[in-house]
């Protein structure tokens, strides 16, 4: 019941974005509605597996980019992403004191807070950890809700993107062994990625076998448009379900701090995107969207509807999310060992 009243409330937010014209409706029109009625304590709930299933499109999208020019391409994009790991050191420099100092987390929460990794990893490993993980979801939720709400007016407002690059083919236009490559890339990639630990398996393994594809010369397009249209609508539930049940309290607190947060990362995107444009290292609108720190899949889907250059930004947060992923447990080992009261 609680999915269906989710699906049912996605749906109608779809439909009145629709009507009114209004940017990318099936991204968030279901993001407004299920965050209006999670606000409102509406009995909702969340598609499991369903919502990660949506995600392994995006990540054939973005295999299916990967061509043998962007490999070529690869040198031109080394210093721009020399700059991630000094991004992320930035980050928790000013981030973990920030959620410890002004809104009185503990040490694991305010680290794994502070981190611009993947949502869901970020959670895992600082249940893991020891941190709070409902203060965990709600700060990235947080994060990722507003990145992607203001990602597209600054798109469309500083960089003149019209946000109407169409996204795929139909269907009925793409040779139907492509399509079947294209569902076993993501079947395989996704549950095989599981199987042996790979981080954000859902992404990275249909990205993997997809890239391997397109190299080979087997696939030439990326998933087709109504794919694409119902990987967007799931992952605009999900992040609104991701402040089901919040409370007064929550909203005041974590909420507030997450909001907070958001300026100082995006104050803090801000200048490493000059940095990047001014040096000629990168072309602004593709600069802007591989450094703003919202989640892998939203970034995938503003940076197609966008026309951005998707080699150029998928290869930056893979860089961030990668070292954010391999740093995030050894340095909470330093914390909890630091932690620890001594005799």
């Amino acid at each position: 019941m609680k999915r269906s009243m989710t699906l049912g409330l996605a749906t109608l937010g779809t439909l009145i974005f629709w009507a009114l014209n209004l940017p990318l409706p099936f991204l968030f029109g279901p993001m407004t509605a299920c965050l209006i009625a999670a606000l409102a304590h509406a009995p909702m709930s969340g598609f499991g597996q369903i919502s990660v299933a949506a995600r392994t499109i995006l990540g054939v999208a973005v295999g299916a980019s990967i061509t043998p020019s962007l490999f070529a391409e690869l040198p031109k994009m080394a210093a721009s992403i020399m700059l991630i790991p000094f991004f992320i050191i930035l980050i928790a420099l000013i981030g973990v004191p920030f959620f410890r100092k002004f809104w009185g987390f503990d040490d694991k929460t305010a680290f794994y807070a502070a981190m611009p990794g993947g949502l869901q990893d970020m959670i895992i490993f600082g249940t893991e950890a020891g941190a709070d993980p409902r203060t965990l979801s709600l700060i990235h939720g947080t994060r990722v809700l507003i990145i992607v709400t203001l990602a597209p007016l600054f798109l469309t407002v500083f960089y003149d993107a019209e946000l109407t690059n169409p996204i795929g083919q139909p269907v009925s236009d793409l040779p139907v062994n492509e399509l079947l490559l294209m569902v076993l890339a993501a079947f395989v990639g996704w549950k095989g990625g599981e199987r042996i630990g790979l981080f954000g398996a859902s992404i990275l393994g249909p990205m993997i076998l997809t890239a391997a594809l397109s190299l080979g010369d087997f696939i030439h397009a990326r998933p087709p448009r109504e794919a694409i249209l119902a990987a967007q609508f799931f992952i605009g539930c999900g992040i609104g379900v991701k402040f089901v049940g919040v409370t007064w309290t929550e909203l005041r607190r974590v909420v507030a701090a997450g909001v907070a947060y958001v300026v100082i990362l995006a104050i803090l995107a801000a200048g490493f995107t000059a940095v990047v444009t001014t040096l000629g290292l990168g072309q602004p609108l593709e600069t802007f969207l591989a450094f703003a720190p919202g989640g892998q899949a939203e970034m995938t889907v503003l940076a197609i509807v966008s026309g951005a250059d998707l080699g150029f930004v998928i290869t930056h947060h893979l860089t961030r999310i990668v070292l954010v992923i391999i740093g995030a447990p050894i340095a909470a080992g330093l914390i909890l060992r630091w932690s620890k009261p001594r005799d």
